[in-house]
Formats: C-alpha cells, sequence, structure tokens
C-alpha cells in the first residue's frame, strides 16, 4: 500500500491563524464578486386614468 504524501510542497509555508471571522468576511466578498447582477424588475404599467365627471 503506498503510503500518503502531503499535498503542499515541503518549501511552501502554511497559513495558520486565519480567524474565522476573516474566512467568513473572504466568502462573502467572494460569493459577491461572483455573482451576476439581477435583471432589472419589469416596468408596471399605469392604472388608466380615472375619467373627471363635472358636478351637477
Amino acid at each position: 500500500m503506498p503510503t500518503s504524501r502531503p499535498t503542499v510542497p515541503a518549501g511552501l509555508p502554511v497559513l495558520t491563524g486565519l480567524s474565522m471571522r476573516d474566512l467568513l468576511a473572504s466568502c462573502a466578498a467572494a460569493d459577491v464578486i461572483s455573482t451576476p447582477p439581477r435583471d432589472p424588475e419589469p416596468a408596471r404599467p399605469e392604472p388608466p386614468a380615472r375619467a373627471h365627471r363635472e358636478a351637477a
């Protein structure tokens, strides 16, 4: 059975100490950037103008 090897090469430093707040903030920022803008809402038709009746 082959031995498992680390996925990070030995020469690269491993980042530690990233706070959960920073991790969540970076995920939220990535989500905002990667989400396409929404389509504009369709225009609402104007209600027909009511005819004014003359007073008797």
